[in-house]
């Protein structure tokens, strides 16, 4: 029963016209249609159930669906009876990892960033999301997007296009050719790394890829040919290396 001078709002999504209802994810957030003294819209009701029924006072409102960063808003005008509305959200997901050959990157060790539009694009992206983990499950609008993945903090980057398809997810893996390279300066081959070394990882052409501090550097790096220098007690060292993709290993130094 709906209290006099009150009316129900029965809502409901959908993935598109004909498409399979929304059944989870969904939130709502009813508003009044005119702004408030600070010029914010009030939000009067909110709910996250898939199709709840909202009981208002009868008069003017906005209604807002969201899934993930994908959203559709109506204005909705209540009189006195029961209002139906479906919002049709185009709307899909995308699920990320990367891999160095068949081997998965652990979680922790690579993240992800996602732009509007595709990498060819002569637009400016702008960034919709960020520091994505592997497995997480992105809900975005229908349509291309541009996937930066960051192996490591060193030089291994790739960029990815993907298409997002409404009422889909969308797996997407990610090659990485790089490697894992320990950094040691030690006094002999095999010898105990010297402590409070100052490392700087450098392209053939000069550009420095990484710099740190302490005993062991351990750095992610693309496939291709390095220089490192290891400064230690006033003194420097250096030695060029090449790193293969997926053959993790340790670089030595030495003191002389």
């Amino acid at each position: 029963m709906v209290p006099a001078g009150q009316a129900a709002l029965a809502v409901s999504a959908r993935y598109g016209h004909d498409a399979p209802l929304i059944t989870s994810g969904l939130i709502w957030r009813v508003y009044a249609v005119k702004p408030g003294s600070t010029g914010a819209f009030r939000l009067v009701k909110e709910e996250k159930a898939a199709a709840p029924t909202f009981v208002l006072p009868v008069g003017n409102y906005v209604v807002f669906a969201s899934l993930g960063l994908a959203g559709a808003a109506r204005a909705v005008q209540l009189r006195g009876e029961t209002i139906r509305e479906v919002f049709e959200i185009p709307a899909g997901g995308i699920r990320l990892e990367g891999r160095v050959g068949d081997v998965r990157i652990p979680a922790g060790q690579i993240s992800f960033d996602i732009f509007a539009g595709s990498q060819f694009d002569t637009a400016e992206h702008r960034a919709i999301a960020q520091n994505v983990m592997t497995a997480d499950v992105v809900l975005l609008p229908e349509g291309t997007y541009s996937i930066v993945s960051n192996y490591g903090d060193g030089n291994s980057v790739v960029r990815s296009d993907v298409r997002v398809q409404a009422g889909k997810l969308t797996d997407l893996v990610v090659t990485h050719r790089a490697a894992v390279i320990t950094l040691k300066l030690v006094n002999e081959p095999g010898g105990e790394a010297l402590a409070n070394t100052q490392w700087t990882v450098l392209t053939p052409g000069g550009d420095v890829i990484k710099e740190s501090i302490g005993a062991f550097s351990r750095v992610v790096l693309a496939e291709g040919d390095y220089r490192v220098i290891a400064r230690n007690e006033g003194r420097s060292f250096q030695r060029d290396f090449k790193v293969i993709t997926g053959v993790d290993g340790e670089v030595q130094v030495l003191a002389r």
